[in-house]
């Protein structure tokens, strides 16, 4: 290619391709020669296979905007370099070709917008352009290589902090990013770009009051700025000022009265604190001004109460059988209409939707089930009865934590509003401290590398893990409302038991729940915001519930008598019986309120807000059944699992 013999270079790309069909650089490069060679039109061809295998690819995006560019077309071409340039911000050469397509259509005033883009990247160093690409293409350990390297020959270099900050924050190693975003600003403390991400790296750790702070200090400083107002609405919410966010976010509407980005986070807002009517609304308003901005659809689908009739069909249909929609789009689109189609009793249709969006997402996943296998195999081998008895007595002797774990969709927002409507108990959401604390752990010193946990626990001494549980009990303060016991619902920390028992020896844990079909095939309908990887293919989601259960057998026997089972449909069919049950695990007193959890009036936040705002049904249980024809992949991984529950 670099000697611009193109024709040699497809036929040895064609020979890779018959190795692998699914290599993106050989897909990549081919489009790019055929370019080359006067042929766009099976360029074209390339990459919208190309697409298929990886639809955020920014260098593919580029030189699709390159093709269209060539041939005219202006609007196409303008559209693909911004889509390349929000999936790699690397990408000079697209960031270039929406400035001059914009100063051709005589739009200064956006041109003048994306100029600092380029200059910014005219400017920095190539090690770090590298690092960018690396970043956006999914490298990350590449990119900390190559990032680190950078840093020992320059120390104190801002960009390489922010580019390593932003590699630990994707790899959820929260502490490190905010350490070195917090440096950066003191070099820069005018740097606005450094202060959002610091706000956003405070904000996965928790630190809402910190970050709440920061976000005045950009809000006050650029009070014209739209972003900003929306940042500082958004950290409102997080902090329980939900007035003040839709305030703010009203504000914005007055400026930008149709953005339906502002107008869905208005609805995520009302429909946080109950307001679901309003919501409703606002999630309308935003698809009328945009039905390809999919989060919108999403988030009405989300609700579980509505139903879209056939006119949104229609809409998202013509969206998705179009080639525009950004990835994210695409998949909210394709989840909304399995929701959709579900309602209207078409499962296969339903399905088909359901899968693709599934597929997409775990076209981008790095998740290998064996991995997380292996993963709950050193807990069992590390917990051994001689390790737990040298540690007894160790950790902070707190017993405000009632931990509830196990699967997502399992029912554990059931339980925290049943327990939350107690007067003694606050409900929070779902905090990620313990997980935090696992990633600090499993690294130790590097971003990427070797995984240090659950190993490293046999290091630590009981001290330490009398300082972790104060930690925990510190940094979730700002989450609680003084009653004296609060939960925790990170379904997750089911894998950091062990973990959990050794730092709060005196915390609750129920184990919630529910029949492997349903719980499966629920998760796999849902879309997670992140951290759920498994639920993205039936067998790996089938594989994970063995694996769990397997797990949460092992810490019953560890620690006996000190874990809660509660199966959902348990719940159902006996809810009165069940709520005691639960009640005297905790050492609560029995009340009524518990009985009526759906009159809690309390800020939810996960995708089953609406359900628990409504009194307990049977419906959901079986819905399954009505996609069994598509579910042999999850019957085959969970094997002898579905001899434990009766159909």
């Amino acid at each position: 290619m670099r000697s611009k013999e193109f024709d040699k270079a497809l036929q040895s790309l064609a020979s890779a391709l018959q190795d692998d069909g699914n290599n993106i650089d050989a897909h990549y490069y081919s489009a790019v020669c055929l370019r080359y060679l006067g042929r766009p039109d099976e360029a074209l061809e390339t990459l919208k296979t190309l697409r298929k295998i990886a639809p955020n690819f920014g260098r593919a995006l580029q030189e699709e905007g390159h093709v269209h560019k060539s041939r005219g077309n202006l609007k196409q071409a303008l559209h693909l370099y911004t889509r390349a340039t929000h999936a790699n911000p690397s990408l000079s050469g697209s960031w270039r070709g929406q400035i001059e397509i914009l100063l051709k259509q005589n739009r200064e005033a956006e041109a003048l917008r994306l100029k600092p883009h380029l200059e910014r990247l005219v400017k920095m160093p190539p090690p770090l352009i590298a690092v960018m690409d690396l970043i956006a293409q999914g490298k990350l350990a590449n990119a900390e290589t190559l990032c680190r390297g950078f840093l020992k020959q320059t120390p104190h270099h801002v960009e390489a902090m922010r580019l390593l900050a932003e590699i630990g924050m994707k790899l959820n190693i929260l502490h490190d990013a905010e350490f070195l975003l917090e440096s950066a600003l003191k070099l820069e403390p005018d740097n606005d770009l450094l202060r959002v991400e610091y706000i956003e790296s405070l904000r996965k750790r928790q630190k809402i009051e910190a970050a709440h702070k920061e976000v005045l200090t950009l809000y006050n400083s650029n009070p014209d700025n739209l972003h900003f107002e929306s940042l500082y609405a958004v950290l409102c919410m997080q902090m329980g000022l939900y007035e003040k966010a839709l305030e703010l976010f009203d504000n914005v509407l007055t400026k930008v009265p149709q953005d339906p980005v502002t107008l869905t986070s208005k609805g995520h807002a009302l429909k946080t604190c109950g307001n679901t009517d309003d919501a409703i609304a606002s999630y309308r308003r935003a698809t009328e001004s945009s039905s390809a901005y999919g989060e919108a659809w999403h988030s009405l689908a989300n609700l579980k109460t509505v139903k879209l009739d056939d006119n949104d069909v229609s809409k998202m249909l013509t969206q998705i059988n179009g080639d525009d929609l950004k990835f994210m789009d695409r998949v909210y689109i394709n989840f909304s209409l399995g929701k959709a189609f579900e309602d209207a009793e078409d499962f296969d249709r339903a399905f088909f939707h359901y899968e693709a969006g599934n597929k997409s997402k775990k076209a981008q996943s790095r998740y290998v089930a064996e991995e997380m296998t292996d993963e709950f195999e050193q807990q069992k081998n590390l917990f051994s009865d001689k390790f737990i008895k040298s540690l007894i007595g160790c950790g902070h002797g707190a017993a405000d934590p009632i931990f509830i774990v196990g699967l997502p969709r399992a029912g554990s927002t059931l339980l925290e509003q049943i327990l939350s409507s107690h007067s003694q108990v606050d409900g929070t959401l779902e905090l990620p401290n313990v997980l935090a604390l696992v990633n600090d752990l499993r690294r130790g010193g590097n971003m990427t590398g070797d995984n240090l946990y659950p190993g490293i626990l046999e290091t630590l001494d009981a001290e330490k893990y009398a300082e972790f549980g104060q930690a925990f009990i510190n940094d979730t303060q700002v989450h609680r409302q003084g009653a004296p016991f609060f939960i925790d619902k990170m379904p997750n920390n089911f894998r950091h038991i062990g973990l959990i028992k050794l730092m709060l020896p005196n915390a609750k844990i129920i184990d919630a729940r529910r029949h492997p079909m349903g719980c499966c095939f629920s998760g796999f309908k849902q879309l997670f915001a992140e951290g759920q990887a498994f639920s993205y293919d039936l067998a790996d989601i089938g594989h994970y519930f063995r694996d769990y259960q397997s797990l949460m057998d092992f810490w019953q026997g560890a620690f006996p008598g000190q874990i809660l089972h509660v199966q959902y449909e348990d719940v159902v069919n006996d809810f009165e019986a069940q709520v005691r049950r639960i009640l005297d695990y905790c050492g609560l007193p029995f009340e009524e309120a518990c009985l009526s959890f759906y009159k809690t009036e309390r800020a939810v936040r996960t995708p089953s807000s609406e359900q628990v705002r409504q009194p307990i049904y049977r419906g959901g249980i079986d819905q399954w059944r009505n996609f069994e024809s598509h579910l042999s992949p999850l019957k085959e991984a969970l094997g002898s699992v579905l001899d434990r529950y009766p159909n």
